[in-house]
């Protein structure tokens, strides 16, 4: 779609949803081009990331971080291009990665974006995914909190996914037996024949605890959680003592309107914690560890760089088709990191 360097599209919250997100919720506007001041950056977007989270930012219930007011842009990572500098430490044409935006064009402060550098320069939209917010977020998840150790088995759903399927790998650089959990054959069967799981079962199929008990049949040591519902109750009666379990996200809930009904398991959750000596850990990855995001990048490019990781982008081609993928984003339609590319480069 062209459009005048004079105009800006941008896709703001039109109306918070109740349950799944709906056409309604979003609005694609025109507005005047931002305008940069002294020690801000006007950027063009170039790649925008879809991710979980953002599904939390549209409701105004209580959360971590504040939710985007009706009217506003919807909030989102992105790469861009250096439009104009008006600080010393970046030059036009510079590419750059931060929270700007389902926008063409934003302007931001020039301590809140970082330059791309090594493999990303390569392929931009890597800074959205496994060199990005994903890969820091299986990295530090894994490493800190589930302290995998050889010979342990590790569990991960939505073993295809940006921060699965990469906790997976990492999992089996540290000498895990590693099962995965995904949505499908086609899935499944990627992520053993590509990622290099060890078992990938279908989430989908009948009787997902009877056959997680047979691909585990030393119990499950990490779980690292980022999907929740069902896939949870299959874990939790395999857990073995002192199993870790590190909390991302809970993807199966974000569309929830209330508790579900049934059987009450918090009382389960909380004798197994105790007899068991879990540790439950939930994270958000910049607030916790936004200061070890260099040991990341050092250890997460190298890896890369070497072919010990391998990384698969499911991309969207033009903004305004961004609703309908985060859509399918929330029901798992996508297959690997779902990016946009909002502007050639």
């Amino acid at each position: 779609m062209s459009q005048s360097q004079s105009e800006n599209r941008r896709i703001v919250l039109a109306s918070r949803p109740h349950g799944k997100p709906v056409d309604d919720n979003f609005r694609l506007e025109k507005a005047p081009l931002p305008v940069a001041k002294e020690g801000q950056l006007l950027l063009r977007t170039v790649w925008l990331s879809l991710d979980p989270y953002m599904r939390g930012r549209m409701s105004d219930a209580p959360s971590y971080a504040a939710p985007v007011q009706i009217g506003e842009v919807m909030t989102g990572g992105g790469v861009s291009r250096v439009v104009e500098s008006h600080s010393p430490d970046f030059k036009t044409g510079d590419l750059v990665v931060g929270r700007t935006g389902w926008q063409d064009y934003a302007v931001v402060n020039a301590d809140e974006v970082k330059k791309l550098e090594g493999a990303a320069l390569k392929q931009p939209s890597l800074a959205l995914g496994v060199l990005g917010m994903p890969g820091f977020t299986a990295f530090m998840g894994l490493l800190d909190i589930g302290e995998p150790k050889p010979g342990e088995t590790l569990v991960v759903a939505a073993a295809t996914g940006p921060v699965g399927s990469l906790v997976g790998q990492i999992g089996k650089i540290k000498g895990c037996r590693v099962v995965g959990i995904a949505g499908g054959e086609e899935k499944c069967r990627y992520a053993v024949e590509h990622f290099g799981f060890d078992e990938c079962l279908d989430h989908r199929a009948p009787d997902l605890d009877q056959r997680l008990k047979a691909a585990c049949p030393d119990g499950i040591d990490v779980y690292f959680e980022n999907v929740g519902g069902a896939v949870f109750d299959a874990v939790l009666p395999l857990l073995n003592t002192k199993a870790r379990i590190p909390v991302c996200g809970l993807v199966s809930q974000y569309n929830a309107t209330g508790l579900k009904e049934g059987h009450d398991r918090l009382s389960l959750l909380a004798s197994t914690i105790l007899r068991k000596r879990l540790r439950m850990q939930g994270f958000i990855i910049f607030d916790d560890y936004g200061h070890r995001y260099p040991e990341f990048a050092k250890q997460m490019g190298e890896w890369f760089e070497a072919g010990k990781v391998k990384f698969r982008e499911d991309v969207v081609e033009g903004l305004e088709n961004a609703p309908q993928a985060f859509f399918g984003l929330l029901e798992g339609k996508n297959f690997g990191k779902l990016v946009v590319r909002v502007g050639q480069d």
